[in-house]
């Protein structure tokens, strides 16, 4: 079994190494950024992929797009720091098959390559129960009023860029984003770029 760690921390790519190492059975592949995930995922067709979100340029969240954009069947695992369900949730909603917290059990890892190898779906139970009770502080949160791609385009306001380095990084048209940041600032109840900027930073999203 091929699986592909996208992680631009080698500590992390590291450890999950070391998690395998006495199993014969996996190759570890590994890439630093989307752009460099995406060209190792084209020419070695992992069986499984586990992607950081906080890539360097675009997130996570967007090479599971790319990804699935080249093969509807990839199984994709999101890996992040952050254990908010709002972020599971919108790893769901791209078309990733689990979401494993980097702040759990080590374990957590092992588990959903295997249980997404064999075509399945995997949270860790912690993760499952906070999804599934987080009621009204899940629908309080003001992520949750956001899509996955505005996630993105908001992730990259945060860091500084412009929109239309945005719509490059992104793969869309300035219009586009343009349209989309409007749209966020009304969801969010905001009226300029440097406020979504703040809220990005409060909520973690960068």
């Amino acid at each position: 079994m091929r699986v592909l760690i996208v992680d631009d921390h080698r500590i992390v790519a590291s450890g999950c190494r070391a998690l395998f190492a006495e199993d014969p059975d996996i190759e570890i592949l590994e890439a630093s950024d989307a752009e460099s995930g995406e060209r190792v995922f084209e020419r070695k067709h992992p069986d499984v992929c586990v992607l950081d979100i906080n890539l360097p340029t675009v997130s996570g969240y967007e090479l599971a797009r790319r990804i699935l954009t080249r093969d509807p069947s990839a199984r994709i695992i999101m890996f992040s720091m952050n254990d908010d369900p709002v972020f599971a949730a919108r790893a769901i909603e791209v078309g990733a098959k689990g979401y494993v917290s980097k702040a759990g059990d080590p374990q957590d890892l092992v588990d959903a390559i295997r249980e997404v190898a064999r075509g399945g779906h995997y949270l860790p139970p912690a993760m499952a129960r906070s999804i599934a009770f987080a009621g009204p502080a899940y629908a309080q949160s003001p992520l949750a009023k956001l899509t996955s791609r505005e996630m993105e385009i908001l992730r990259l306001l945060s860091t500084g860029k412009s929109l239309a380095e945005i719509a490059w990084l992104v793969h869309s048209s300035y219009k586009t984003v343009a349209n989309t940041s409007s749209i966020m600032r009304q969801k969010l109840g905001v009226r300029t770029s440097a406020e979504l900027v703040r809220l990005a930073i409060e909520n973690r999203v960068a």
